[in-house]
């Protein structure tokens, strides 16, 4: 065994999904791994689904003395060579011994947690050069960006089920119920965009928020909560449109993925959307909190659908080319080998 993964976390979005591809792409590459995380069962199970090695820890708050303890265990059991922390609970408790230990970042997180990890590894350049910035060795972190995986073959999503009508311009909004995926303003910019309507994928503490703004608006007929989806591929194959106005999105995974379903994106120019999408080339960048903005974004796109159809192939090339799963994970292979454990 060359790599253990762990994972702090229990609860749902983007980073903790990200997880599970990367890990079950690495095991169809051949790398040998395992994973030691909180307990979730979808993750336990799709993970031991793919033939990962898995083990269920605390991964508690400060006062927990057995988890680090747990891991080292579980690693030498394991013969690991290189211990992988995805973000800041798991860095916490990954222990120290004859391994390596890296750190996964999607974001710009507290640096104290890694202290004596030999790398640290960024999701993007910008991440990347905050980490320097923060007096970290810039020999000691490199980026490795997210793969879109390809699409696996598939009906789309039943608009029926949802009632939502076949013909009606149907936009996408995936990502967490929370203040920072700013999905206040993609039901804003609905009430500009009449007879459209907006499927939002996702779950979080503004759930109940977002339910009465979209009844107060009175735009509540044409959105539909969707909840915590297992099928995006569905639904990104069902849209017309992905809209992402994120106030703070450190990379902008659904960017990526609406990209390689040849679906047309409209976002706010957050950090990692702003250095991910060429506007007017490959996508459009509208600003931050900004609904009317959103909604013109939107509109244009709608009523130029030979436009939005240069944009979805643009952003298919993008993915072929920088964001594959190939592309990513020969540069995974390529640090496990720099620590012998590839």
């Amino acid at each position: 065994m060359s790599v253990l993964h762990l994972l702090g976390t229990a609860g749902d979005g983007g980073a903790e999904t990200y997880f599970v591809d990367l890990v079950t792409a690495l095991r169809r590459a051949g790398v040998a791994e395992a994973a030691a995380l909180r307990r979730h069962a979808g993750r336990e199970a799709a993970l031991k689904a793919a033939g990962v090695p898995v083990r269920v820890l605390g991964f508690g708050g400060p006062l927990d003395i057995l988890t680090r303890t747990a891991a080292a265990g579980y690693a030498k059991l394991q013969g690991a060579k290189l211990l992988l922390a995805w973000m800041n609970r798991a860095a916490r408790h990954t222990p120290k011994g004859p391994w390596a230990r890296i750190g996964r970042l999607g974001g710009y997180y507290n640096l104290k947690y890694y202290a004596g990890f030999e790398e640290l590894v960024a999701n993007t350049e910008d991440i990347a050069e905050w980490i320097v910035s923060q007096g970290w060795p810039a020999g000691r972190v490199r980026c490795i960006p997210n793969f879109a995986g390809a699409p696996a073959a598939g009906p789309a999503a039943d608009r029926a089920a949802l009632d939502t009508p076949p013909d009606a311009p149907l936009l996408l909004a995936m990502g967490r119920l929370h203040e920072a995926k700013a999905h206040d303003i993609g039901l804003q910019a609905l009430v500009m965009l009449p007879g459209a309507y907006l499927w939002i994928a996702g779950v979080g503490p503004q759930e109940a928020k977002l339910k009465a703004m979209a009844e107060g608006l009175g735009v509540a007929g044409r959105v539909r909560f969707l909840g915590w989806r297992t099928d995006p591929s569905a639904l990104y194959r069902a849209a017309d449109l992905c809209v992402f106005p994120s106030r703070y999105e450190p990379l902008g995974n659904v960017v990526i993925q609406a990209w390689a379903h040849g679906l047309p994106v409209v976002a706010a120019e957050s950090q990692g959307p702003k250095a991910l999408i060429e506007d007017g080339r490959d996508g459009l960048l509208v600003p931050i909190d900004d609904p009317g903005a959103l909604a013109e974004g939107v509109r244009a796109l709608l009523a130029d659908r030979p436009r939005a159809a240069r944009f979805a192939e643009r952003g298919l090339g993008r993915v072929a080319a920088e964001f594959s799963e190939a592309a990513v994970i020969a540069q995974w292979k390529a640090l496990f080998d720099d620590y012998g454990a590839a």
